[in-house]
């Protein structure tokens, strides 16, 4: 097992590097994509202060399908296009929210969720998943939030899908 010491109050771009190290030796010589969103779902909920909920969204069959997270039960299936994690995938673009009930279209999976972070997974120029995050504080994702999170799924993005 990998033996993992990450202090979650250095500054981010830090936090993220360490992140994105550990992220990609959790993943290596892994087939299982399963197995490894599971991993990196229980390390980014680990490590990343200030979340109630992280996880995946696989694309299954033309819709959003729950896969591995860490927090309180979710809702199983999103269509491409509803909401922060169905608007991800029908763009191709990160979802960076910092307000959740002022976005159109909001899917409340858990009222106590205030802003939320939504990376796509591309593999093969395709959006395969989405990396979700949510928080209970407004606008706890930044410009170094976000731009973490895009290096480290892109990093592993081949051992998702």
């Amino acid at each position: 097992m990998l033996d993992i010491s990450i202090d979650p109050d250095q500054p981010a771009a830090e936090l993220y590097a360490d992140l994105t190290s550990f992220a990609t030796a959790l993943v290596d010589g892994e087939p299982d994509a399963i197995a490894n969103m599971a991993n990196i779902a229980a390390l980014i909920w680990q490590y990343v202060p200030g979340l109630n909920w992280a996880g995946f969204y696989r694309v299954i069959d033309e819709e959003l399908v729950l896969g591995p997270f860490q927090g309180k039960t979710a809702c199983i299936r999103i269509a491409i296009g509803a909401g922060v994690c169905g608007t991800a995938v029908a763009t191709g673009e990160v979802q960076r929210v910092a307000d959740v009930h002022a976005f159109p279209g909001h899917i409340a999976c858990d009222a106590d969720s205030r802003s939320e972070l939504v990376v796509p997974v591309l593999k093969d120029d395709k959006v395969i998943a989405v990396l979700d995050l949510d928080s209970p504080r407004p606008d706890r994702f930044g410009v170094e939030d976000e731009a973490g999170m895009v290096r480290l799924i892109g990093a592993i993005a081949n051992a998702l899908g």
